[in-house]
């Protein structure tokens, strides 16, 4: 059974610069500096679309994984969802969703995730805090 997490950040910039924000493969190479992670192929630069894919490459726990993801949904500006074709995951998620608010925006990420080889309570344990504190610290790097 998938573990699954959500995490919300606000922002003081509108819900459509966020969106377009978070779709940016320069941004988010930018965000992740601390994992030497960046874009080997597919979409490497600019703003990623709906059915493109993009293939990172990037160290976590001290070992190099690859993985490729595909936009498989997107209303624009109000959520979008990446989901892994191909990597380290059985399953790998992330949806994004964008709220206008009176001062700003709200972006919410919820991530489900199931690993091939760890079961649910190294999932539980392990992997969930740890992608939550990477996709924080990327949402500070975004908004900040």
């Amino acid at each position: 059974m998938p573990s699954s997490f959500t995490l919300v950040t606000e922002a003081s910039i509108s819900a459509e610069a966020l969106f377009d924000l978070s779709l940016d493969i320069d941004a988010h190479v930018d965000s992740m500096s601390q994992t030497g992670e960046r874009a080997i192929s597919g979409v490497t630069t600019g703003v990623i679309g709906l059915g493109d894919t993009v293939t990172w490459r990037a160290r976590h726990f001290g070992i190099w994984w690859t993985m490729t993801s595909q936009i498989t949904a997107l209303d624009r500006p109000s959520h979008f969802t990446d989901r892994q074709v191909r990597g380290p995951f059985k399953t790998f998620v992330h949806e994004h969703r964008f709220e206008q608010l009176a001062t700003g925006s709200r972006m919410t990420d919820t991530i489900t995730l199931a690993s091939p080889v760890f079961g649910a309570l190294v999932e539980r344990l392990i992997l969930v805090p740890y992608l939550r504190r990477l996709i924080a610290r990327r949402n500070a790097h975004l908004v900040g």
